[in-house]
């Protein structure tokens, strides 16, 4: 029954990138039984429900697919999609409603981009070595806005300026 913070989301970001980037590693307490959750192809995603990438006949297509077409297409995952925007607000209505629940706890120790520049989390999870990435997966920054129930970390992770806004010493 230590103490612990409840920081904004941004504020959360900074700490697990100043750890990361610092040689620490974070433990993350997380949701991963969303469907974009891909534990054998190594990843985590949040997809966007609506496809601003679509244009013309793309588009029209889109809107002519049932809820079920539409959700099949969008957690098929098959190649890079465009992710949802995670605001503290959506974020704190996953919580309240019971969306975004402890499932898990696991290890984020690096930092990545993919081809168009989106954030991913190096993730090692203890289930087993079976997937495509021997144990580690990636969590988009998205994923980890969304999905996070807690995070640790050394209080000399912590950025300066939060450490002394939180009177840690």
């Amino acid at each position: 029954w230590g103490l612990c913070y409840n920081v904004t989301l941004d504020e959360m970001i900074q700490v697990m990138d100043n750890a990361i980037n610092n040689g620490y590693t974070v433990c993350w307490g997380a949701d991963v039984s969303e469907k974009g959750f891909k534990w054998s192809k190594g990843f985590a995603v949040i997809p966007a429900e609506n496809r601003p990438d679509l244009d013309g006949l793309e588009r029209d297509k889109w809107e002519k697919l049932s809820a079920k077409e539409k959700e099949a297409q969008l957690y098929s995952l098959d190649k890079i999609v465009p992710e949802k925007v995670i605001t503290q607000e959506l974020r704190q209505e996953g919580f309240d409603n019971y969306q975004t629940t402890d499932d898990h706890g696991m290890l984020i120790n690096g930092i990545a981009t993919d081809q168009n520049g989106t954030k991913y989390y190096l993730v090692k999870n203890s289930w087993n070595t079976s997937n495509e990435y021997d144990g580690f997966f990636y969590a988009s920054e998205a994923f980890v806005r969304y999905k996070t129930m807690n995070i640790v970390v050394h209080k000399d992770a912590l950025p300066k300026e939060l450490k002394q806004k939180l009177g840690i010493k």
